[in-house]
């Protein structure tokens, strides 16, 4: 079974709900001329399959060829610990439910099989992502089961499948901005704290009061749009380090309070003068140790 594909459109790439929209078209070629072979396809991860266009042609005395226009809501699953500098791979599969390894297997026609070059140029094909790499082969695909049938020996049944695989990745400074850019304002109101003279102590905790609770809104904005996950990810790291660092103004100005009521104001400058310096270098380089990180380690899936 000769199989190639031709994929025309990516799009609605959800990360809440864990899918994305694709058309393609894809087509076989095979010698047995009395195989309802079409009747049979299966996308098994697909959570809804919308054939749009089918054309069997018998005329060749050795071959049928068909050829298929697809609409497919897929279901895949991301990983999101380095998001937003994550890469994500798109894939799914092409089996026949009729017919198992031992009567049917795919053989790729790399001839025409890729995607509309011309469209993701344009930014149709596929919208706020790049397309790394388009790969296509063929596996086994084990299903550990009889599906009730008395005349199978073994719980067990292979099938041939046909796998395509589209890695996509997306410039990351614009998101990357409009992800943490309420996060680290956040963490700039705060640190602007150890600037205030120790008469205002009082507006110190309520900058620093707001601030912790801008940076919370700004993680639940953000983690509303990411499937839910119990691996920490950059975003809670980040968000995390914040939290962390804010608590230690807040903790700072109330022991610039105490300083204050015993009169030691010289003790209280130069107090602040040590932490600003040192919560600047703590959160600065952590944040470049965590986002190097997240650019250099991808995790498996």
């Amino acid at each position: 079974m000769t199989t190639g594909i031709y994929v025309t459109s990516i799009h609605n790439i959800d990360f809440r709900v864990q899918e994305y929209d694709i058309h393609f078209w894809v087509w076989f070629r095979y010698k047995n001329k009395e195989l309802d072979f079409p009747a049979n396809i299966e996308i098994p991860t697909a959570k809804s399959v919308t054939k749009l266009f089918q054309y069997i042609d018998t005329s060749d005395k050795d071959n049928t060829y068909v050829l298929m226009k697809y609409e497919c809501k897929m279901n895949d699953v991301w990983k999101v610990e380095n998001y937003p500098f994550d890469n994500q791979t798109l894939r799914f599969r092409i089996e026949n439910s009729q017919f198992d390894k031992s009567s049917m297997v795919y053989k790729v026609d790399h001839t025409g099989t890729k995607y509309d070059l011309e469209g993701y140029k344009r930014g149709r094909l596929i919208s706020e992502w790049n397309i790394d790499s388009f790969d296509v082969n063929v596996f086994d695909k084990d299903y550990f089961t009889n599906f009730g049938a008395d005349t199978l020996q073994s719980p067990k049944q292979t099938f041939h499948a046909y796998r395509v695989m589209i890695n996509i990745s997306r410039p990351v400074f614009g998101l990357f901005l409009k992800t943490f850019l309420g996060m680290y304002i956040a963490f700039l109101m705060a640190f602007v704290c150890f600037f205030i003279h120790s008469t205002g102590l009082d507006t110190r905790f309520g900058i620093s009061v707001g601030s912790l609770f801008a940076v919370i809104g700004n993680k639940y904005i953000i983690d509303s749009h990411l499937p839910e996950s119990n691996v920490f990810s950059l975003v809670d790291s980040l968000h995390g380090l914040t939290l962390a660092v804010i608590f230690i103004v807040v903790a700072s100005t109330a022991y610039c309070l105490k300083l204050v009521n015993k009169g030691k104001l010289a003790e209280v400058k130069r107090f602040d003068h040590i932490m600003a310096w040192l919560v600047g270098i703590i959160y600065l380089v952590a944040n470049i140790i965590l986002i190097y990180q997240a650019n250099i380690i991808e995790p498996i899936r």
